[in-house]
């Protein structure tokens, strides 16, 4: 697994500055699809030419956080996903942090990070320990890791 197995799917609304510097912060190796739920093509044109990574899908209407997600989830050729705030900035090591995970607990749907206070160390080695993690009925925050083979299995993205 590398960061080349995550597509992070960002949904904005007219985001302008908060979406350049989330986009920033995420390794130009990973694939980011962002969807922006309006019909503004300068703000296409001014991520997809700053980023190579970056696919910008103009959605032409306010869809919503969620269904815009879909949209986004729906586009995404990798193994894993990563939801993602376009208020959010990402931390060298949080990519390698959740394959981490992944690699540990295969058989998992959705991840989500603790959002924490004080900065850890930035050593090479990833700052998690199994042991800590959290079972839970739900997931909200900032940024949700999904394993996108699990969400197959139940249906998730089959067509209604």
């Amino acid at each position: 697994m590398s960061i080349k197995d995550i597509t992070v799917v960002i949904t904005s609304f007219k985001s302008n500055e908060k979406i350049i510097n989330c986009l920033n912060s995420i390794n130009s190796q990973c694939k980011v699809i962002v969807v922006e739920n309006s019909d503004d093509l300068k703000i296409k044109q001014k991520i997809e030419n700053s980023f190579n990574n970056v696919q910008c899908i103009l959605s032409g209407e306010n869809l919503g956080y969620g269904r815009a997600n879909n949209l986004g989830l729906k586009n995404v050729k990798t193994k894993y996903a990563l939801i993602l705030n376009p208020d959010a900035t990402l931390e060298p090591s949080t990519l390698e942090n959740f394959l981490f995970v992944a690699k540990k607990d295969l058989d998992f749907a959705i991840i989500g990070p603790e959002e924490k206070e004080e900065k850890e160390s930035t050593s090479s080695s990833p700052n998690i320990n199994i042991k800590d993690l959290i079972k839970t009925e739900n997931v909200k925050g900032f940024a949700m890791f999904l394993n996108l083979e699990q969400f197959n299995e139940v249906g998730f993205f089959d067509e209604n």
